[in-house]
């Protein structure tokens, strides 16, 4: 096993015992609204854009992958490019998460600017892991596009910031009562229909609304 495979994993499996702990109040609980977006959160587009639009996935959630390589490059084209949407990525890692939890890390510890790019080589790659593909078939292309070393990856997966962050996206999208991936929040409501149309419609509506 290579460091940098062994410090992610590590890294993952830091996280498993504060989540299973995060997972346990009961559904009945009343929802919170969805966070608001911080500095630290990961985001694409114009900070003043009238729309928010924030989604929680897995890198491991196959409908997230399918979102991300089918319907995210229109949504970016038509929503974010053209100023209507200011787009927010949060982490919601899904089983099996000692495979989630190493992906969400390394993203994390990319360079700002490059997160969507790893966050796109993760998602492509998944169908290739999920099959049966090696780790490191999988990390490799990722930390290829991070900005970053493998040493500062290595790093900065077992810090304790990268911990805090991954961990306050999974408390917020539990207490947003955000169960499934992907999950998407229009200005902070929640949207059920994932497609391209669907969010057209729902990003209309949040702008209209103001």
């Amino acid at each position: 096993m290579t460091a940098l495979r062994r410090s992610l994993l590590l890294a993952g499996l830091a996280l498993l015992a504060p989540i299973a702990t995060a997972s346990a109040p009961s559904r009945a609980a009343a929802t919170e609204p969805v966070p608001p977006v911080t500095a630290s959160d990961r985001v694409l587009g114009r900070a003043d854009a009238p729309v928010t639009v924030i989604e929680y996935a897995s890198f491991t959630c196959h409908h997230c992958a399918d979102w991300h390589q089918f319907v995210f490059p229109l949504f970016k084209q038509r929503l974010i490019d053209t100023g209507q949407v200011r787009f927010v990525f949060r982490n919601l890692p899904t089983d099996p998460e000692q495979l989630s939890m190493p992906a969400a890390a390394l993203a994390r510890c990319a360079a700002t600017d490059k997160f969507f790019d790893v966050a796109s080589v993760l998602m492509s790659g998944q169908a290739a892991l999920l099959r049966g593909g090696k780790q490191e078939d999988w990390y490799d292309p990722a930390i290829a596009a991070s900005g970053r070393t493998r040493a500062q990856i290595d790093a900065c997966v077992n810090l304790p910031a990268t911990r805090t962050a991954l961990q306050r996206d999974i408390d917020g999208a539990i207490a947003a009562d955000a169960t499934t991936t992907p999950a998407f929040f229009v200005n902070g409501r929640r949207v059920t229909d994932r497609s391209l149309g669907g969010l057209e419609v729902a990003v209309r509506a949040a702008a209209a609304a103001r």
